[in-house]
């Protein structure tokens, strides 16, 4: 007989294969069918969900206030992209298994860039972290724009990545094989299901008492420290995957990309779908990813249409699209019952 955590390990294990060949088949499907140009926005789509639901982490669940974001975006794509064209050819002779241009050894490169970038963006992430423990509101919210912009100006200033021209010419690792859903949405899955088991986690708990009152939380014994630091380093670590993401599938950054217009655009689909709720953030940065698209086809007028439909909503909607609402297999249950429950009594 098969003891229950066996049982358990075992269903994990076999979801998890199933998810990946199933994101798999999804990915050549989508890339062999779909139009370049709707291809790009369906990778741009993922590459902002990745952004808006790991700032999430940070504003939402933990009530602090950051809108430095793209900072840690671009510490991910620089570091990432720096590995590919400037340290890999420094290893291939030790390590031939490094070449690129094959479906394995783009692999081993993406994930070589990713460690990297990850690493990179959440070591950024501890070092903005710190400040929080003093700051709070608008003093915190100040401190991250100002990193996001700090690192924006310093890799403007490095000639050995570009400076103003950026990095060009970056493989495009990410679409090898037709595999750039497969990657992009991976990570996507990735950090939504972090966020909602932390939400349905003890420790999720935790989080939400810093972000409800920091002083009762700290008098309750919650290391509200430890908590305000790890959804720092969390929260850049997946924005620093994304930026490699980004960086190797439309194979060239510059410092605009990851301006302070970009720290405002995520701060505003997590506002939007409502501080908090992690579906909310996901139908947030789709809308606000797709809608300028949509509305291509009104040419001048494009831009003052999307502006006003922001206003519309934030003044329709104050708390957002979702509140702190959250969508999934629990709340589709709990509405059958529901329903069941009232025909019953009827």
């Amino acid at each position: 007989m098969i003891g229950k955590s066996m049982r358990f390990w075992i269903v994990r294990f076999l979801t998890i294969v199933g998810i990946l060949l199933g994101m798999f088949f999804l990915s050549k499907i989508i890339t062999d069918n779909l139009d370049s140009y709707y291809y790009q926005i369906l990778i741009q789509c993922g590459i902002f969900i990745t952004l808006a639901v790991s700032l999430n982490l940070i504003n939402g669940i933990t009530g602090q206030f950051s809108i430095g974001h793209a900072g840690f975006y671009a510490v991910g794509a620089y570091v990432g992209a720096s590995w590919t064209l400037l340290w890999q050819p420094r290893f291939l002779h030790s390590a031939p298994f490094l070449q690129m241009g094959t479906t394995f050894g783009d692999a081993i490169n993406l994930v070589i860039a990713l460690v990297l970038g990850v690493l990179a963006a959440a070591m950024a992430g501890f070092v903005v972290g710190l400040p929080s423990l003093r700051l709070r509101g608008d003093y915190l919210a100040i401190v991250t724009l100002g990193f996001g912009e700090v690192i924006r100006i310093v890799v403007l200033n490095i000639d050995e990545v570009g400076g103003a021209r950026g990095l060009s010419g970056i493989p495009t690792l990410v679409s090898t094989g037709g595999m750039a859903v497969f990657w992009v949405f991976l990570l996507v899955i990735a950090v939504v299901v972090l966020s909602k088991n932390l939400l349905q986690s003890v420790r999720g708990l935790t989080w939400l008492a810093v972000r409800e009152d920091e002083i009762a939380a700290d008098a309750m014994g919650v290391n509200t420290t430890k908590v305000k630091v790890t959804a720092f380093v969390i929260g850049s670590a997946f924005a620093g995957a994304a930026g490699v993401l980004y960086a190797h599938f439309f194979t060239g950054i510059s410092p605009d990309v990851f301006d302070m217009n970009t720290s405002i655009v995520i701060t505003t689909m997590v506002v939007l779908g409502g501080t908090g709720s992690v579906t909310g953030a996901i139908l947030a940065a789709t809308l606000l990813t797709s809608l300028p698209e949509m509305l291509r086809f009104l040419k001048d007028y494009r831009m003052v249409i999307y502006s006003l439909s922001l206003i519309i909503m934030m003044l329709t909607r104050p708390q957002g699209l979702f509140g702190t609402k959250e969508i999934g297999w629990k709340s589709f249950h709990r509405r059958r019952r529901t329903s069941a429950g009232g025909s019953a009594a009827a």
